[in-house]
């Protein structure tokens, strides 16, 4: 079964953090969500998110993934946390998944990962960095990275991480579930 590190920071957006969490539980997925200091994590619009553990416990621990949730506030946190970008550093380095929706994208760029591949993010995060690729569209996988556009490509988002940590079946099992209009 695979395994995903979810990091949250106060200020992450609520609809991508709880879409990831939830979709990928519904896939058995093992998913640790880790708080970047002990306590709840208050997200963007004030609703309060209580993480697992926290990312001090959890950062020697193998995973198959990191995903970062968005929100302006979020990911400045994220970026600004060295051990995030360890973390996403040593991932990629090791050939790991990493993943990043709206505005965290960002700090994939930061840890080098984005240099040269197809990105995207919410807009104004990527689009003016002159060695990313920046396209528009909703899920852009490059490789063993994975970026998302905002809150709205959330579900489009966390349907791709699980088709490619399980499988296709998978995917449109939990996708039926959600009763999402084709």
């Amino acid at each position: 079964m695979a395994r995903v590190l979810v990091p949250l920071a106060h200020g992450c957006e609520e609809l991508e953090a709880v879409t990831i969490l939830d979709l990928l539980v519904r896939a058995g997925i093992e998913v640790v969500s880790a708080g970047l200091e002990s306590g709840p994590v208050t997200a963007s619009r004030g609703v309060v998110l209580v993480p697992q553990t926290t990312l001090d416990a959890v950062m020697h621990e193998a995973f198959d993934m990191i995903v970062l949730p968005g929100g302006g506030p979020g990911a400045e946190r994220l970026d600004h946390d060295p051990r995030i970008v360890e973390l996403v550093k040593k991932m990629a380095a090791a050939g790991h998944y990493v993943a990043a929706i709206c505005a965290a994208p960002k700090v994939l760029a930061h840890a080098g990962v984005l240099k040269g591949k197809r990105a995207t993010s919410f807009p104004g995060y990527l689009d003016k960095m002159a060695d990313i690729h920046y396209v528009t569209d909703s899920v852009v996988q490059d490789g063993k990275v994975i970026t998302s556009r905002g809150p709205g490509t959330a579900m489009d988002f966390t349907l791709h991480l699980i088709e490619v940590l399980a499988d296709k079946e998978t995917r449109t099992k939990v996708e039926a579930g959600l009763v999402r209009p084709h």
